[in-house]
């Protein structure tokens, strides 16, 4: 998901031989500039020129690093889903699922990914490039982590032989995804316990009814 800025000095960029060495510092002020215009103004409207300004630089800086908007914003959701989350292991199903949650809940309340991300959402249905990053950055990495969460339990004879990742994540993402982001409602108090055991017991009924 987009909710945080990457500092994994690996996402850094590496200049050939010869070319003058980009500051880092300056690369993680116009990512960061990117993600409040999106939230400010969105895709379609967000300008380097805009960019720039926020980030306290010129807009030959954002041109060094990125030859347009688009490019830039590819970058930004493909660093950020390199980042992936965490896998959890907390020995039992409801456990891993509800720590899925938390981190999930968090992430989606962000007020910048509460904005940025739909915003995104709608351009990808113009723009195929975005679409695509997307899909890797909100998607694969969460059926990786989707994947081991029901292999484990299965291993533990919490799921029977057969149980589906993909519809694991649909259960556990889907409703925070539809009320966190679509709706924009609040979480109750206990509303995270309450969907973690809806999930499990759906995960663990459905596959095998």
């Amino acid at each position: 998901m987009l909710v945080a800025m990457p500092t994994d000095p690996r996402l850094s960029r590496r200049a050939p031989a010869g070319a003058a060495v980009l500051r880092e510092d300056v690369t993680d002020a116009i990512r960061s500039a990117v993600f409040e215009e999106l939230a400010a103004v969105g895709f379609a409207r967000m300008s380097i020129e805009g960019i720039a300004r926020r980030a306290g630089v010129g807009k030959t800086a954002v041109y060094r690093r990125w030859k347009s908007k688009l490019a830039l914003v590819l970058d930004l959701v493909s660093a950020v889903a390199a980042q992936g989350l965490p896998v959890p292991a907390t020995g039992s199903l409801h456990g891993d699922v509800r720590a899925l949650l938390e981190v999930a809940s968090h992430a989606l309340r962000h007020p910048l990914a509460s904005r940025v991300i739909p915003d995104l959402l709608v351009e990808a249905a113009r723009h195929p490039e975005i679409s695509e990053a997307i899909k890797t950055a909100l998607l694969d990495g969460r059926q990786g982590i989707a994947a081991v969460v029901v292999r484990e339990a299965v291993a533990r004879g919490e799921l029977p032989e057969g149980s589906d990742p993909d519809r694991a994540l649909d259960l556990i993402a889907g409703p925070l995804y539809w009320r966190l982001v679509v709706v924009r409602g609040d979480l109750p108090a206990g509303y995270l316990d309450d969907l973690a055991a809806v999930a499990v017991d759906a995960m663990r009924g459905g596959r095998a009814g």
